[in-house]
């Protein structure tokens, strides 16, 4: 029906008949000549509406926004003066010879072009919205990221294999989301959260080099950066250590840059997990921002204030600095906001010192916390910081986990703010990471027992076999996590391939040989057949695009997405089934009212 998309007209088919389909973007009349931006998924073209053809230029005067129409004209140049560099289209315009109406339009709940619409407007008209350029633009950019996945993984060797989607509920991370079973009562499918058990199965099986794309589902608290339901980029491999994959995987992810977006990854850093949490309380540093931590722990433990003293001289406890150059130009009530802001992490306050002259040592400080720190303390402070004239120390004073949080998001807050990159405290680049060397488990205070800081298929360093039960919180894992400007991208671990050892694993996270049996014997049985080693990586595919398309959220890379309260405003769901559906399933609905049709 078309000849070829509006965006891609250009000087190339000057003096061309054309025949285009899309969408009125826009309708202008002057006087008397009526002008239609005319839009695809490729982009506009400029069509002008003579009034010599009669019929044409009274379909024309009909058009509204968003009105869906064919248009056959001829290609010529633009007035001079009038081009636009910002299209391909730029320099060309279509002079109409015939204008359809396909399909008319009722006024739109608003305008395509405005760049103030509410979230919740946008996701309530999500069709509409889509057909936004930028909505094409990342939705577009995210299919070419998993066409050069696609690519990539198949030069190398690996095979695409899908994995079930109802399958048993095994929880061990975030909640499942749960399916009755019809046939089976009282029995229920969940959906995966990864297909990890699977690939696994799958390397078993002699599939040495697994991959697919696919949708997984937590049922977790969300934000920014989460979906209920999520497209993975999962990748499993046999015979292949740690060094091994995330070499493969890296070279994915260099070239998936490269062929999307013309981008030459720097070289990845490398550090470890203790490293990063010493330095910036983060697992997934943002190491564009040029803040770190400065640590005093060992410093207060003899200080008087008890602020300090305590957590220094309490098991867990850490005391820790973030020195902001140039940031004693702050005001009262910015760092105040500050304070409130660290808050939502759990901490209870946030101290601070300017250094108006660290020459001066005591005398040369301006904050109320001063006269709480012996000389010592000052001197050991301003010397560990390295602080200057004009700058800002805030602290951090709680338990290690409260002061990671909170001093964390601190500086990436005080580093992408309009003071942080006034002042050279962020660097606007791309900034790729590799984690490594995970701890194997954490303790979970309010269970009163070891838990799986990735999953507890995770193998353990060599030689840290027996630290599973004799000092479990020493024990380091076979894991690493790809992080890219502050986000985590893809995380993986080689996996256990001997039964021995993953009975081990599972000791030290209390789970008792009748309850492997339920929950994973398909797993440890199959682990006694030759077992290869093996391992992998799985990439959050949204995540990736979000950060390629610099968008606000990895809502605007998902053509569907949840809200926060994972409801699609769009389609009304999660939404009431009827008292039939529910007698089928075998559930009666407890403290809510009576379902209806």
């Amino acid at each position: 029906m078309r000849t070829t998309y509006c965006g891609l007209v250009s000087e190339a088919l000057m003096g061309q008949t054309v025949t285009l389909m899309g969408w009125a973007h826009r309708r202008r009349d002057h006087g008397g000549v009526i002008f239609i931006d005319l839009r695809d998924r490729e982009g506009l073209v400029q069509i002008v509406c003579d009034p010599d053809r009669a019929d044409m230029f009274k379909a024309a005067e009909g058009v509204r926004n968003e009105f869906c129409l064919k248009v056959v004209g001829k290609v010529r140049a633009r007035p001079a003066g009038t081009e636009n560099v910002n299209l391909v289209s730029g320099k060309i315009e279509v002079l109409a010879h015939e204008v359809d109406v396909l399909n008319p339009s009722v006024t739109p709940p608003f305008q395509l072009d405005d760049d103030n619409l509410s979230e919740t407007v946008r996701l309530t008209h999500r069709v509409l919205d889509l057909r936004r350029p930028q909505m094409q633009k990342n939705l577009m950019l995210r299919y070419r990221v998993a066409i050069e996945v696609r690519k990539f993984l198949d030069e190398q060797g690996f095979v695409d294999i899908e994995t079930p989607m109802l399958t048993k509920s095994t929880p061990e991370g975030a909640r499942d989301y749960l399916v009755p079973s019809r046939v089976h009562d009282g029995q229920f499918f969940a959906l995966p959260q990864s297909p990890q058990l699977f690939k696994q199965l799958l390397m078993i099986a002699g599939f040495d080099r697994y991959y697919q794309i696919t949708k997984c589902f937590r049922d977790e608290d969300l934000r920014a950066d989460r979906q209920p339901e999520f497209t993975q980029i999962d990748i499993e491999t046999s015979f292949l250590d740690e060094a091994e994959i995330r070499a493969i995987t890296e070279a994915m992810i260099r070239t998936v840059f490269r062929k999307t977006m013309g981008v030459e990854l720097p070289v990845y850093a490398e550090m470890t997990y203790t490293d990063a949490m010493h330095r910036y309380g983060s697992d997934k540093p943002d190491l564009r921002v040029k803040l770190e931590f400065t640590e005093l722990t060992n410093v207060m433990k003899t200080v008087d204030f008890k602020v300090f003293s305590t957590p220094a001289t309490t098991p867990g406890g850490r005391v820790a600095a973030l020195r902001v150059p140039g940031g004693a130009v702050m005001s009262r009530g910015e760092i105040d906001a500050y304070t409130e802001f660290v808050k939502i992490y759990g901490a209870k306050g946030l101290a601070w010192i300017k250094v108006n002259d660290a020459g001066k040592g005591r005398d040369g400080l301006q904050s109320p916390l001063v006269k709480n720190l012996n000389d010592a303390a000052i001197g050991e402070v301003l010397a560990r910081t390295g602080a200057r004239n004009g700058d800002l120390i805030f602290f951090g004073a709680d338990k290690a986990k409260v002061v990671n949080d909170a001093l964390g998001a601190l500086r990436v807050k005080i580093g992408h703010s309009e003071f942080g990159r006034n002042h050279g405290l962020f660097e606007d680049k791309w900034a790729p990471l590799w984690v490594v060397d995970f701890p194997m488990f954490e303790y979970d205070e309010e269970a009163g027992r070891w838990s799986a800081v990735h999953h507890p298929f995770t193998a353990p360093k060599d030689g840290h076999e027996n630290l599973m039960t004799e000092d479990p919180g020493a024990c380091i894992a076979k894991a690493y996590d790809m992080v890219l400007n502050g986000w985590e991208i893809g995380g993986g671990s080689v996996r256990i391939h001997r039964a021995d050892v993953q009975a081990k694993v599972f000791a030290a996270l209390n789970i008792t040989p009748e309850e492997q049996k339920v929950k994973f014997g398909f797993l440890l049985d199959a682990l006694q057949y030759g077992a290869p080693p093996h391992g992998g990586l799985a990439f959050g595919l949204d995540r990736i695009a979000t950060l390629m398309s610099k968008a606000e959220s990895i809502r605007d890379v998902i053509a569907f997405p949840k809200t926060q309260r994972a409801q699609c405003l769009l389609t009304g769901a999660p939404s009431l089934v009827d008292e039939k559906q529910l007698r089928e399933l075998h559930i009666r609905l407890r403290n809510t009212q009576s379902t209806s049709a």
